[in-house]
């Protein structure tokens, strides 16, 4: 069973910087995705971007966050970073990572989840 435990989170001020960090344990497989995803309220979870341990194929960024937000990972510490820079108030929501075995851009398709992280990005 897999865990996960988002960490980073926090109060920014518009055009700040986050570095937000999924730390996965209980991975089985090496062939496995980390997905970010991120809730506001009143609003439907949405895919914020994922990252797959052995390819880059799957990679993806939500169209609102691309040129802002970087997916990385370290493999070896079964760990996932979102660095998340120019930030703005609309990017103010929890954030959860959420483990797969490839990169979908749908809450649904993701069994294992963490408890999130708030971002909080005031004007």
């Amino acid at each position: 069973e897999v865990q996960l435990v988002e960490s980073g989170g926090g109060l920014v001020q518009a055009g700040g910087s986050l570095r937000l960090s999924c730390a996965a344990s209980g991975v089985s497989f090496d062939d496995y995705a980390i997905g970010w995803f991120r809730q506001a309220p009143g609003k439907e979870r949405e895919g914020v971007s994922c990252i797959e341990s052995t390819s880059d194929i799957g990679t993806y960024y939500l169209e609102s966050v691309k040129g802002r937000f970087t997916v990385s990972n370290d493999n070896a510490k079964h760990t996932v970073y979102l660095q998340m820079n120019s930030l703005q108030p609309e990017d103010t929501a929890v954030y959860y990572c959420a483990a797969h075995y490839d990169c979908s851009p749908y809450p649904a398709d993701f069994r294992s989840w963490g408890q999130g992280t708030q971002v909080t990005v005031s004007s």
